[in-house]
């Protein structure tokens, strides 16, 4: 399916899905949509680098507290309309990325890791002591209660989600036209053998600095919005190992060498915490996350297409067994 028919597809579902959450009339379905179409852009744009060119990013928090503390920002000098808050959030991110990038990428494996987790304690510790978006307090976001589109008044949460579920189906389309593109053929030959890539004359510190903006502004897109939805920001949960741990396992479980993986990954473990912290708490979301990594690095180090792609491998080779044709 081409990139085009795939998106319009993507907006189709989203659709369905928002018709659903109007027809069935519960607010919280639109509560936890938002919350898991959020964690598939966050993931997407994890695994742009983190997947399709191999470096792990242990730095997406501070992607995502970009995009939030940026709508926070503009929020307070100018009033402009949440879906140009959430591209200028993704632009900031973006050139953070680049940054980064700059400083970081020409260190590999732990010691990149290391690298990146570092300046998100470097821009914590800016947030911290930065007055203006709160500080160490935090900042109230005084949101409408509902917001006029095309005529018709939606309740503000519902408005996010469709917000929010945009942004998922244009960073899944992203995601999958890159994968195809000679882009994403760049990025696996560095996530294969970065040393024979650049031996063969692959340009590989422009294309991970592209990565890298790119990851950036994905996940600045996704925490863009969070202001709005929770009403009040502060650095020790905008930074928190929430985000991180869940941008980096939702890919590892679903699959981080296509696009598909981040959405399922996204989907299962987003559904899962949405289900635990209305039956338990929100406590053991972390406790989730963590049981369901372990196992799947155990069991399928490959996530879920990888164990699909392993199983379906298997099949194909049983049934052209030599002594399995004979008995046909």
């Amino acid at each position: 399916m081409r990139s085009p028919f795939f998106l319009i597809g993507c907006l189709v579902l989203a659709a369905a899905t928002f018709a659903l959450g109007r027809i069935l009339n519960n607010d919280y379905l639109f509560f936890a949509g938002y919350t898991v179409l959020q964690y598939i852009v966050l993931a997407t744009g994890w695994n742009i680098l983190g997947g399709y060119t191999g470096y792990v990013n242990f730095g997406s928090a501070a992607f995502f507290a970009i995009g939030a503390y940026t709508s926070v920002v503009l929020h307070k000098t100018i009033s402009l309309p949440l879906p140009l808050m959430v591209i200028i959030g993704g632009l900031v991110a973006g050139l953070v990325g680049l940054g980064m990038g700059y400083l970081t990428l020409r260190l590999r494996g732990a010691f990149f890791a290391i690298g990146t987790l570092a300046l998100s304690v470097v821009l914590q510790t800016i947030v911290v002591n930065w007055d203006f978006v709160g500080g160490s307090r935090g900042a109230y976001i005084l949101r409408p209660a509902a917001i006029e589109v095309a005529g018709v008044s939606l309740p503000y949460i519902q408005y996010l989600f469709v917000v929010m579920a945009v942004l998922a189906a244009a960073a899944v389309s992203a995601a999958r036209a890159i994968e195809r593109s000679r882009l994403g053929y760049g990025f696996a030959t560095i996530r294969d053998d970065e040393a024979a890539a650049e031996a063969c004359g692959v340009p590989t510190l422009k294309l991970k600095l592209v990565a890298t903006v790119l990851s950036g502004a994905l996940m600045g897109m996704a925490g863009a919005p969070l202001p709005y939805y929770i009403g009040y920001l502060q650095p020790a949960s905008t930074f928190g190992l929430d985000y991180a741990i869940n941008a980096i396992a939702m890919p590892m479980i679903g699959g981080t060498t296509s696009w598909a993986g981040p959405v399922i990954g996204a989907v299962l473990l987003g559904t899962l915490q949405q289900v635990a912290t209305v039956t338990i708490s929100s406590v053991v979301n972390l406790l989730i996350v963590g049981m369901l990594l372990t196992g799947f690095v155990i069991v399928a180090p490959n996530g879920i297409l990888g164990l699909l792609q392993k199983f379906r491998t298997s099949r194909i080779a049983v049934r052209s067994h030599p002594l399995l044709k004979g008995l046909r």
